[in-house]
């Protein structure tokens, strides 16, 4: 009990640094040191730390259930929740300041341009893993309902990768780093899955008779 009254800084301190990178875009944009397309900046900006806290979040189950940490299990939720707000402002800044909320133009780039649609479809993924990440939709779906549900952040997470590497046109250092870091998780999660299938696999030895007493 103690322990867990030590860690309840964890969340607020989780909150505030990843409020930064938004507080600091906006103070650059207000001092207009954005460069010649602000905008762009801003969405690019918007779209890197959607990804980031999302691979953030997704980190945490293997740092738990590999290196024994549990500390990053308490943040796990706060990341996720942190990563849809920014990737909601990503789409909102897009829909309204990119395209003045011009909805035809808007339809033709989600058909057209396949980046687009690929990263409508991953925000659309987390939608319902934002709405049930309290602890009563945990209770209301059932533990492994819930679980299956949220597998979606890993297909959310592919799409929003894929929607990076494929919307930069010169450099794709940064997409490609995202993909190697989500392949890691992912590699790490099936090793555990299948270390515990192994472990179930396993015959048990029975148990050890008692000797009569002499």
């Amino acid at each position: 009990m103690a322990a867990v009254k030590k860690l309840r800084w964890l969340g607020p301190a989780a909150i505030a640094l990843g409020l930064l990178p938004l507080a600091k875009m906006a103070a650059e944009l207000g001092l207009d040191r954005l460069g010649a397309n602000p905008i762009e900046a801003v969405l690019n900006r918007l779209g890197f730390w959607t990804l980031t806290l999302l691979t953030l979040s997704l980190a945490a189950t293997p740092a738990h259930e590999i290196l024994g940490l549990s500390w990053p299990i308490r943040l796990r939720r706060t990341l996720g929740l942190l990563a849809f707000a920014y990737g909601a402002l990503h789409l909102s800044w897009y829909v309204g300041i990119d395209k003045f909320f011009d909805l035809a133009g808007i339809a033709r780039d989600v058909v057209k341009r396949k980046f687009i649609t690929v990263g409508f479809i991953a925000l659309v993924l987390l939608v319902p893993l934002a709405v049930t990440s309290t602890d009563r939709w945990v209770r209301r779906l059932g533990y492994k309902r819930w679980k299956r549900l949220h597998r979606l952040v890993y297909a959310a997470a592919i799409l929003g990768v894929v929607h990076f590497l494929w919307r930069v046109k010169a450099d794709h250092t940064e997409p490609l780093l995202f993909a190697a870091a989500l392949g890691t998780l992912l590699a790490a999660r099936v090793a555990v899955w299948a270390r515990a299938r192994l472990a179930k696999s396993r015959p048990r030895s029975p148990p050890a008779r008692a000797r009569p007493a002499a």
